[in-house]
């Protein structure tokens, strides 16, 4: 969340400016489902690439939106991401109760660094220079070296990792968002591969989403030169937030598990699983992606929001 003040006009000046028009509130409503590329959002928006350009300049000087070069077929190009997903203005701080501020504390965890797993052939792991393990072979799963997988996929089975929460005594937390890029696992790759994807936290459902494919009808953005065409390319970046009352997916609600069904305070960590329910309707296998392959570069990220009881 981003929060504005009277106090830091200059700061109030350069965001509200910057959403002052409505081709720049047009592309943050975009960005802040995925993230695209300059030539992509202007086709969506049918706009000139020149007026797209000029406007993310604007909104990445006002810090709503971050840019990152990635590779293209011709040189570079620039990647927009989403800063914010909520802003709040307060415009008159003797107003009304004292709002509390809110803190983020986060986890970047490489998709490798998993605890525990059960798998099941279509199986597989690489890194950034290539395969790690044997394809097929669910014990190698177990071997050391996983803790250097950049992507992994798996027919049946879990991923299970463990999420340090360091916070202050005094902190009070408000919510818990996970993001992650993953999808279908198909031999090959199938656009039509339904499969159940499940996540859970400390051993309770907080949601299930159903991907629609295994993803290579183009490359993924990220991919490195070596990841062989014909094959998964990229994934859907997928948002869960739990709060007090329920838990959304990408906004929208999936079940009504709270934090408190969490126990998240109880725990100097937090106990994540990422994989197909074995009476899942759709079982089509899971492909995760860490940095540096697909569409989003990003490891698994958590996020805890809370507030402190001491202000």
């Amino acid at each position: 969340m981003l929060e504005l003040s009277i106090e830091d006009p200059d700061r109030l000046v350069a965001v509200t400016h910057a959403l002052s028009t409505r081709s720049r509130v047009e592309m943050l409503r975009l960005l802040d489902k995925e993230d695209l590329n300059i030539i992509e959002i202007a086709a969506r928006l049918q706009l000139p690439v020149s007026t797209v350009a000029s406007n993310v300049k604007v909104l990445e000087a006002a810090g709503l939106i971050r840019t990152s070069a990635v590779p293209a077929s011709r040189g570079a190009m620039k990647l927009c991401s989403s800063n914010y997903s909520n802003i709040q203005i307060n415009l008159n701080e003797q107003r009304g109760p004292e709002l509390k501020k809110i803190y983020v504390y986060e986890v970047d965890m490489p998709v490798g660094h998993y605890s525990d797993c059960e798998v099941e052939p279509t199986c597989g792991m690489a890194s950034a220079e290539g395969l790690i393990i044997k394809e097929d072979e669910p014990s190698s799963f177990y071997h050391p070296k996983h803790i250097n997988a950049r992507i992994i996929w798996l027919r049946r089975g879990y991923l299970e990792y463990l999420l340090p929460v360091d916070l202050p005594e005094q902190a009070e937390i408000t919510s818990l968002e996970l993001s992650m890029e993953m999808c279908s696992e198909a031999p090959g790759y199938e656009q039509d591969w339904p499969s159940d994807i499940t996540v859970r936290v400390n051993g309770m459902e907080i949601g299930m989403w159903t991907s629609p494919g295994d993803f290579g009808d183009r490359r993924g953005r990220l991919n490195p030169q070596w990841w062989p065409d014909g094959s998964t390319q990229y994934g859907s970046l997928k948002t869960w937030h739990v709060n007090r009352e329920q838990t959304t997916l990408d906004r929208e609600k999936v079940s009504d598990v709270s934090l408190n069904e969490l126990n998240i305070t109880k725990s100097p960590k937090i106990r994540l699983q990422i994989g197909i329910h074995p009476e899942a309707v759709h079982q089509g296998g899971l492909n995760l992606f860490g940095r540096g392959f697909g569409d989003y570069e990003q490891n698994i990220i958590m996020k805890i929001n809370y507030t402190l009881r001491s202000e």
